[in-house]
């Protein structure tokens, strides 16, 4: 019975993948999309959409729905899952049971108790979800996008500027580190490849996992905007996801420095808003200033390079061991710490605007050459049917 069931991709079928369970960075969704113009039949799905709006094919859950509703769509969703594709391509280091920590709240409603009872089941749930695909001969990969495979204790252990030292208490927590140890092991039993959207989780993730660049942009879509060589005072973006993450406390004041010395400049704060919004206000912009402690450039600072702008972000040196040699030739970021933001500013609103506009078409450059999604698309495309021949 099993046989007839693990169905493979023809000549005459396409291959069927679904991208699930979120929509985090809209990275899913666009390696989805690109996957499709390479012949591929991929779907993606996502439990829930977020305030950023990145478009996804399928969303499971309604806003009113009630706790139990929520969890009948998500068994029917698993259920579609293992009966309609031939791989399944998790984002953000979980799938569709998508379990917790035992002390993380759920919806901020739920009594300590419930919370490790919820726990319990949706860990038990996804046991069955992934031998159920693992069973009826799926293929499967997953993606870490950042805080699913980052460990505040590795953190503090290993490095000198980090998120872990800056977000509230509780953040990182010794409960949350050892789930996060104990999903990546339960992932890699199962899942064909591991992928790493950012080097630094290569430090906690198994061997052979591999570094894999923002594919969510279709270049074709975020038209450069030259605009640095206007005459005015230089408009310097900043867009706090998560304003501690980011070290927008550090940035504002380093700006706030600057203009008691007499610099005059225009500050475009950006957060709150869907990735459409943010994409006008980021074309108006010069350059963007994105995050001080996680050790590389966000999607948000991609987006910014996209559309010509040049990005100060901290680029932590022993990450960089885990991408491309020539990758890190050509990075046009400048490498900015909580130390070196002040001289960093002071060296972009000291430049001279046609310096400034060298940068920014270097940037689109680096966009263009080292996150086509097209490119991407193809080698995740090579690792799925590599993993459908193998018996």
């Amino acid at each position: 019975m099993l046989r007839l069931l693990r169905r493979q991709p023809t000549a005459k079928r396409p291959l069927r993948v679904l991208h699930c369970p979120t929509t985090v960075g809209g990275n899913p969704q666009g390696l989805s999309r690109h996957l499709r113009q390479l012949g591929v039949e991929s779907t993606s799905l996502t439990l829930l959409q977020n305030v950023y709006a990145y478009p996804a094919d399928q969303v499971v859950w309604s806003p009113g729905d009630g706790l139990l509703a929520r969890e009948l769509k998500r068994l029917l969703a698993i259920a579609r899952a293992a009966r309609g594709f031939d791989v399944i391509h998790f984002n953000f280091g979980t799938t569709l049971a998508d379990p917790l920590p035992a002390t993380q709240p759920v919806a901020g409603v739920l009594k300590r108790p419930l919370r490790a009872l919820r726990a319990r089941y949706a860990n038990a749930l996804q046991r069955v979800e992934l031998e159920v695909y693992r069973a009826l001969g799926k293929r499967m990969f997953v993606h870490y996008q950042g805080d699913d495979a980052r460990q505040g204790d590795y953190c503090v252990a290993h490095f000198e500027h980090t998120t872990a030292t800056r977000v509230p208490p509780g953040y990182y927590s010794p409960e949350s580190d050892a789930f996060k140890r104990r999903s990546i092991r339960r992932m890699a039993r199962f899942c064909e490849q591991i992928y790493a959207l950012n080097p630094d989780l290569l430090h906690v993730l198994p061997e052979g996992s591999k570094f894999l660049p923002y594919s969510h942009l279709a270049l074709d879509e975020w038209t450069p905007v030259w605009n640095q060589g206007e005459a005015r005072p230089l408009r310097i973006a900043h867009a706090p996801t998560h304003r501690a993450f980011k070290g927008t406390a550090r940035v504002l004041a380093a700006l706030e420095e600057l203009r008691a010395e007499g610099y005059d400049f225009e500050l475009i704060l950006v957060e709150g808003i869907s990735n459409a919004e943010a994409k006008r206000r980021y074309a108006t912009a010069d350059v963007l200033v994105d995050q001080l402690y996680a050790g590389w450039y966000g999607g948000v600072a991609l987006e910014a390079m996209a559309l010509g702008k040049p990005v100060l972000c901290y680029l932590r040196q022993d990450d960089l061991r885990f991408i491309p040699e020539a990758m890190r030739a050509e990075l046009p970021v400048l490498s900015v710490s909580e130390r070196t933001i002040k001289q960093g500013l002071r060296q972009v609103l000291d430049m001279p605007r046609e310096e400034l506009l060298g940068w920014a078409r270097r940037s689109r450059a680096f966009v263009e050459r080292w996150h086509d999604p097209l490119k991407i698309a193809a080698q995740v495309k090579a690792d799925y049917e590599r993993s459908l021949n193998r018996p």
